[in-house]
């Protein structure tokens, strides 16, 4: 579904190559993600999918980058688990493209709130995607199972799941 359009905006999920590298580096992502890197269609579709960046908007990039990473360091008390320069280059992306972020992770959340940047979570995104028709509701259903089956449910997609997608479930 990466590089695909849909909804009335014209959503189209992207994914960053240093998103890749910190599953990489990370025991705990390479775990409860598997399919990120043992999936080759997955993969090759991630790789012909990336953003390409001009000079000028790598250098912005760079230097929203580490103003947003320095604020992090600055103010890391603020969060319950401070985000990472990776986390730190995906917002500042969401500033310098003016895209929205999508990601569960709260601390990001509250940082994308303190710099104006626009952020959703995951399930928003879900539901935008059904309303679209870009998934279906089995699809729906099966993305919560393989969530709870891998420990990986979000709370807020647990706290919303009602009212975002009651009918599906009942």
């Amino acid at each position: 579904m990466l590089g695909v359009k849909f909804g009335q905006k014209e959503y189209e999920i992207t994914i960053l190559p240093e998103i890749e590298k910190e599953v990489l580096r990370s025991s705990r992502l390479k775990h409860n993600f598997p399919w990120f890197l043992s999936d080759k269609e997955i993969a090759s579709e991630r790789l012909s999918k990336q953003l390409k960046f001009s000079k000028e908007e790598k250098q912005a990039l760079d230097n929203a980058t580490s103003i947003i990473y320095n604020w992090v360091l600055m103010n890391a008390k603020n969060y319950k688990t401070p985000p990472s320069p990776t986390d730190c280059k995906v917002l500042a992306l969401g500033q310098i493209r003016s895209a929205i972020v999508v990601t569960d992770d709260l601390s990001m959340h509250t940082l994308a709130r303190e710099f104006e940047i626009p952020i959703l979570h995951g399930y928003e995104l879900l539901k935008k995607m059904l309303t679209a028709k870009l998934v279906d509701k089995d699809l729906v259903k099966e993305i919560y199972l393989a969530l709870e089956t891998n420990s990986d449910l979000p709370r807020t997609w647990v706290e919303n799941k009602d009212k975002t997608f009651g009918r599906i479930f009942k």
